[in-house]
């Protein structure tokens, strides 16, 4: 079953509105979000989550953001990541943030879909599905050897992204507040 899809060019100076109506149009009963941003600080091109994490760590933004530059969730992690915080936000939907690899002509793109995702894909690693809702920065082009590739991703483009989705999202929590009157102490921090 095809569920919804938005892609967005990083580079794009709307691209973080198409962020914030995509995540609106994914979590169409308004839940509360909180944020599993995946990934590791030791490969650049797998840092994306952890650095989306910590843009919005640092943008006070109210919602809880699981996984930054100083306490990643990576492929060790998910696994109990997972289970603990379904049980910690029973009631609220959980949005998976990850890098991933696709097609030259992807690589720069963010794309939200309204399912979660596989985290480790890309280095062909087999791990559960993560997130009711997920944003994936393309960040590098497939090839037999996509470990390399990560190594190789430029830090510009996943400064750019980090920056793009965390906006995006900064817009769509502050939304979500204004329509449900959700304080911040509702979400947390």
């Amino acid at each position: 079953m095809a569920g919804k899809e938005f892609s967005f060019s990083t580079f794009n100076d709307h691209s973080s509105m198409g962020i914030y109506q995509g995540l609106i149009d994914c979590n169409v009963k308004n839940k509360k979000p909180f944020f599993i941003c995946i990934g590791s600080d030791l490969v650049l091109g797998d840092s994306l989550g952890p650095l989306v994490g910590t843009f919005l760590k640092n943008k006070n933004i109210g919602s809880y953001v699981y996984g930054t530059l100083n306490f990643p969730i990576t492929a060790k992690e998910i696994e109990y990541a997972r289970t603990y915080l379904k049980q910690m936000h029973p009631n609220s939907i959980s949005i998976a943030i990850d890098a991933a690899i696709g097609n030259s002509d992807d690589v720069g793109l963010v794309r939200v879909f309204d399912r979660g995702l596989k985290p480790g894909l890309g280095v062909d690693k087999n791990l559960g599905t993560v997130g009711d809702i997920s944003i994936i920065g393309v960040v590098a082009s497939r090839s037999n050897k996509n470990y390399n590739l990560f190594n190789l991703t430029r830090l510009n483009l996943i400064y750019k992204m980090a920056e793009t989705i965390a906006n995006g999202i900064e817009k769509y929590v502050c939304y979500l507040n204004n329509k449900n009157n959700f304080s911040i102490n509702s979400f947390g921090a």
